[in-house]
């Protein structure tokens, strides 16, 4: 999303209880209609214009807006990413206060449509089978996720300024208060530092000297480069990047210890600087040898082809590595899918041009991917059978050239060339596999 930017007041970081409770009787001195309240469920609409059942779980004085009250509402069985600061004309009050999942039911008991059903009743399932989870978690885990839950419900930085793009921002991130309670952030592309005001942001970009991701160049070809970045080395850049990146990302843990990892920064390249596409972060010392820890496209950039890419790319370093490697678990919902189409269609391509039979060892060995990957992804496309204690491949020429028309539309858009990589792996790491 492009969009001009507008001039900006300095807004308070966190209103007051005082300052709330203020810009509520104004309201209500207004209007006789009773306010919405937290932890209750109304009639909101939604940006496309359906009314849906949403719970407002936190409430706000806009600075920008005369202090005029904002009700932070999550819609009933919808992704995180859809929860929004509104004012009080996108709520229906004459109805009240709703039960939840009042919007569900309301359309499960009418009956209305085999389609509408089913699709209302998957979202439900999603939401069941999210609580199950936690559920089969051990209790500190399981603990610490709903704690996670609790903290991060609320996304106060509705949207950034990153070059050129105003981005929606999609979850809640852990910047200081100070900055974190701002609806905006205005963030430089190139050093990563978030400022509060646009005039600040404005002076800043004068002044940065920087025009390229920091640490080794050890990528590029076209426009298209790759930089390696040690937490240890650059630690504040790698801090700014995990934060910038839990915007977009729902269930990663955000390490303030970067130290531990290195980033492999994927930047488009042009005459005036090195423009952030995206990144991965890997563990120097990973005991499960994962080549990935948490990976990102900014919002602006998908859809282009860089997710696979980086995925790519890890797997070009693992073989560097002489090693196989998988990305650390749990994936989320959108680094799964990401994951399992890059997959598919490198082992389909891998069997439609073989002209011997293949074991799961084979195409590890060709791949660097992890046996579990590998096996995974064949039983999903329903091609191996459990045969004496082992997984055996079965599968035609006929099955292969089906799946991959059916996956054609999903296959990587840009490849890594390795000619153009330079990157040897670290020393420790070269005197272990000789051992």
């Amino acid at each position: 999303m492009v969009k001009a930017m507008s001039p900006q007041v300095d807004p308070s970081s966190s209103p007051s209880n005082e300052t709330k409770a203020e810009a509520s009787c104004e309201c209500s001195n207004e209007s006789d209609v009773k306010l919405p309240q937290v932890g209750r469920v109304y009639s909101v609409k939604r940006l496309d214009g359906e009314w849906w059942s949403a719970e407002v779980l936190e409430t706000r004085a806009n600075e920008n807006k005369a202090k005029r009250v904002e009700y932070f509402v999550h819609f009933e069985n919808m992704d995180k990413r859809l929860d929004e600061w509104i004012e009080i004309d996108r709520f229906d009050l004459e109805k009240g206060e709703l039960p939840k999942h009042s919007k569900i039911e309301l359309e499960i008991a009418n009956d209305i449509g085999d389609r509408k059903l089913t699709r209302h009743q998957k979202r439900k399932n999603e939401i069941i089978n999210s609580h199950q989870l936690i559920n089969d978690l051990d209790p500190t885990t399981a603990i610490l996720e709903k704690e996670h839950e609790e903290l991060t419900k609320v996304k106060y930085i509705d949207k950034i300024q990153f070059g050129k793009y105003e981005i929606d921002t999609w979850y809640f991130s852990p910047y200081p208060d100070e900055y974190g309670k701002q609806s905006k952030l205005f963030i430089c592309e190139y050093c990563l530092k978030y400022m509060k005001l646009e005039l600040t942001y404005r002076y800043h970009l004068g002044e940065c000297a920087a025009r390229r991701p920091p640490g080794k160049e050890i990528y590029r070809k076209g426009t298209l480069s790759v930089f390696e970045v040690d937490g240890k080395d650059h630690k504040i850049y790698c801090q700014c990047l995990c934060l910038l990146a839990k915007l977009f990302l729902d269930h990663k843990t955000l390490y303030y210890d970067v130290v531990p990892f290195v980033f492999y920064v994927l930047a488009e390249v042009d005459k005036v600087g090195c423009h952030v596409v995206g990144y991965f972060s890997k563990e120097k010392d990973s005991s499960e040898n994962n080549n990935l820890a948490c990976i990102l496209t900014l919002p602006p950039y998908q859809r282009k082809g860089y997710g696979k890419f980086l995925i790519s790319f890890s797997y070009q370093l693992t073989k560097i590595e002489g090693v196989c490697g998988s990305p650390e678990k749990p994936l989320s919902d959108l680094g799964k899918l990401s994951y399992r189409s890059y997959w598919s269609w490198i082992i389909l391509n891998i069997l439609k041009d073989s002209t011997v039979m293949l074991s799961i060892k084979d195409i590890s060995r060709m791949t660097s991917f992890n046996n579990n990957d590998i096996i995974d992804t064949l039983s999903s496309l329903n091609m191996v059978k459990y045969w004496k204690g082992q997984h055996i491949i079965c599968v035609t020429k006929k099955a292969i050239e089906e799946h991959l028309k059916a996956i054609e539309h999903k296959k990587p858009i840009i490849e890594v060339d390795s000619d153009y990589l330079i990157w040897e792996p670290p020393k420790k790491q070269i005197k272990q596999n000789k051992k």
